[in-house]
Parts: C-alpha cells; sequence; structure tokens
C-alpha cells in the first residue's frame, strides 16, 4: 500500500485576509467576555453561567460580522477549560487571552 500526500499554499486576498483578522479577534474577545462574566457570575451567586455566544451580539453588533461556529468554538474551548479545571486542577483557572502575543496574559 502506497500513500501519497498533497500540499497546498493559498494566497488569500486583502479581503479574506481582513476576514482572518477580524474572526481570530472575535473569537479571542468572545471568549474573554465570556470568561469575565462567568467570573463575575460566579462571585455574586456561587452559580456557574451557561452562557452562548448569541447571547452578546445585541450589545456587540461586530460579532454578527464572523462565521458563528468560530464564536461557538470558542464557546467549547472555553467549556472545556473549566471542565478540565474542576475534574483535575493541575491544569488551573483558565486565563484570559491576549491581544499581544500567542501566550496567555495574566488576570
Amino acid at each position: 500500500m502506497q500513500y501519497t500526500a498533497f500540499f497546498f499554499r493559498i494566497y488569500p486576498t486583502d479581503k479574506q485576509k481582513e476576514l482572518f483578522v477580524k474572526t481570530f479577534g472575535c473569537a479571542r474577545s468572545i471568549y474573554n467576555k465570556m470568561l469575565e462574566d462567568k467570573i463575575e457570575h460566579y462571585k455574586q451567586t456561587k452559580k456557574m453561567l451557561k452562557n452562548t455566544p448569541a447571547q452578546y451580539k445585541e450589545k456587540f453588533p461586530y460579532f454578527k460580522e464572523v462565521d458563528s461556529l468560530a464564536l461557538t468554538n470558542a464557546q467549547f474551548h472555553l467549556e472545556d477549560a473549566f471542565s478540565n479545571f474542576f475534574n483535575n486542577p493541575k491544569y488551573g483557572f483558565p486565563n484570559f487571552k491576549s491581544k499581544k502575543n500567542c501566550n496567555y496574559s495574566e488576570r
């Protein structure tokens, strides 16, 4: 049996590059906003908040410009981070995403 691999290089247009930047920025932003709201809600009620990206689209209309699945994936990543923290504390509490670099920022 022989396997064959193909490698493709894409060259996005300026409009596509702009969409990529918006999508990555909105995914980071929604992650941070949802994390902040979860922290505040827990401090006030001592219960976990179940929030979704759709709840933020009225207040922040720029979230409507990007693909909803990118925002939903950010929600899933945040939920995974919380489940990892509660099931195995060695992972640590979820951190806010940094705009400046790809590492996690300090709270």
